[in-house]
């Protein structure tokens, strides 16, 4: 049985706070929420967490000051730092406090909800989270790069209510996981979860299949059977690939949402439905307008709340992560545990993914199935992607630059020379941090939003670091 506890979460922004609150308690544990120093004192002593999870940046203070005292009265507690300050100096406070975990934001909700899990093992001195059987998923995406933290938030504004979802993205992305996520964390959470494929289903069928029919009411009818609507009674309906309804069914689609009361084909006495709505697709739904193959007036009574998926080629500080996942998942299916060599992690990030995530889920369990060995080197990944997938020698560059890091490190340190060269870290960025702006700003036209979507990092962040290094957007557009 996995190991459950209390946990205080101390951040001040809600969105975060409810994702990673709903994630918990689907685990199990009891959770708490504050977003100040001053109410993580006052619960503290009412709650007495097993586990503190808190923000560094708190709207009263420093959330570190204090975590030093708060384990010497406590000391079977066990406390999990966040900060958007991704600096060392943050990581080694965060260990000299005496902090169990140190997670830099934006962080990955699995790899929370794994840290809560180990902290629980060490607290009680029992098995890490794996051994005990504990699932892995906070939430069934991976992810911590901008994009997705901006997914979890717009998840966590939508669990209270049943406003309406459009999930919009390339195939691939995992616009169902979204839903199923939407689902599971809701207040329809207890109920059925159903989707529907509108690209998988004739025509002619999908008003039978999503509001059912009478016996009779075409050939091969011999009972009366319930659609997706009836089956999702009191929980979510998921229209996926919804650019592919035919305009016949769009109507009656939207005559139902406007109602609340679905009749079945063939038959004449309604029946009130209670549903959720979440619609997905990766077609230009405005365009499909344009051209008549789509109703505006259902558009807009699905597009209430938008989720943009990202693909996989604009989110790539996640594609290790995922692919670590995947092998991860691969595992608790029975196979031998696999791990990721260097070279093939680079090769990795050095790939498009056309197919998205979706893509690399599949590669890296196929992997899992063939390769021989523990850790999965690049020649046995090369051979897993299209042949023109990448070069034979796209590690080349890489590994140029780590040796040269590596030299330029050595002669910083003062490597016998018997005196080291201060400030090493801010040195380094110094030199490689103004090339890493200069070049992608250049490759955008200077457009900063856009090199800041590359960077995978925000664009106050992206302004910040120019005016540091004295670089002016306007002189870093590429030649006419």
């Amino acid at each position: 049985m996995a190991a459950t506890g209390t946990v205080l979460v101390v951040d001040d922004d809600p969105a975060i706070c409810v994702v990673v609150g709903e994630a918990l308690r689907r685990q199990g544990h009891k959770v708490k929420i504050a977003g100040s120093i001053r109410e993580r004192t006052a619960l503290m002593e009412s709650f007495s967490p097993d586990i503190l999870i808190t923000d560094v940046m708190l709207p009263d203070g420093d959330g570190l000051d204090g975590v030093a005292e708060i384990i010497e009265r406590k000391p079977d507690l066990n406390v999990i730092i966040l900060s958007a300050q991704n600096t060392l100096n943050t990581a080694i406070r965060a260990t000299e406090k005496g902090a169990f975990e140190y997670l830099p934001k934006p962080f990955d909700l699995n790899e929370l909800t794994r840290a809560v899990a180990d902290a629980l093992g060490h607290r009680s001195g029992g098995a890490d989270a794996s051994e005990q059987g504990l699932p892995h998923d906070g939430l069934p995406l991976v992810g911590r790069s901008p994009a997705m933290q901006e997914v979890y938030r717009t998840i966590a504004r939508v669990l209270s209510n049943d406003l309406s979802i459009l999930v919009l993205g390339e195939s691939g992305t995992g616009k169902e996981l979204v839903a199923e996520a939407i689902h599971s964390l809701g207040q329809r959470r207890t109920r059925p979860f159903v989707a529907i494929n509108m690209a998988a289903i004739p025509r002619e069928l999908i008003e039978a299949e999503l509001f059912g029919y009478e016996k009779g009411a075409f050939t091969g009818a011999q009972a009366r059977t319930a659609g997706k609507f009836e089956q999702a009674q009191g929980g979510t309906l998921f229209l996926d690939e919804i650019g592919d309804m035919p305009m016949e069914a769009q109507t009656r689609l939207l005559r139902v949402l406007q109602s609340g009361e679905v009749t079945t084909v063939g038959g004449s006495k309604p029946v009130r439905v209670d549903v959720r709505i979440i619609a997905a697709t990766n077609k230009d739904l405005p365009r499909l307008i344009e051209d008549n193959r789509f109703r505006q007036d259902l558009y807009y009574r699905l597009n209430v709340v938008p989720v943009s998926l990202p693909p996989l080629r604009e989110r790539r500080e996640d594609v290790i992560l995922l692919a670590r996942h995947f092998l991860d998942r691969a595992a608790q299916d029975g196979l031998p545990r696999k791990a990721l060599a260097e070279d093939a992690a680079q090769l990795l990030m050095a790939y498009h993914w056309p197919g998205n995530v979706r893509e690399l889920q599949n590669i890296m369990q196929r992997l899992a199935v063939l390769s021989r060995e523990n850790v999965i080197a690049a020649d046995m990944l090369r051979h897993a992607l299209p042949l023109d997938a990448v070069p034979a020698d796209h590690a080349a560059p890489a590994g140029q630059l780590a040796q040269a890091v590596r030299e330029w490190t050595k002669r910083q340190l003062g490597v016998g020379l018997g005196q080291a060269n201060p400030q090493l870290h801010d040195n380094l960025l110094a030199v490689i941090e103004p090339i890493l702006l200069q070049e992608t700003l250049a490759s955008v036209d200077g457009n900063q939003i856009r090199a800041a979507g590359l960077l995978g990092i925000n664009r106050n962040t992206l302004r910040k670091k120019l005016t540091d290094y004295g670089l002016d957007p306007l002189q870093l557009r590429l030649s006419d």
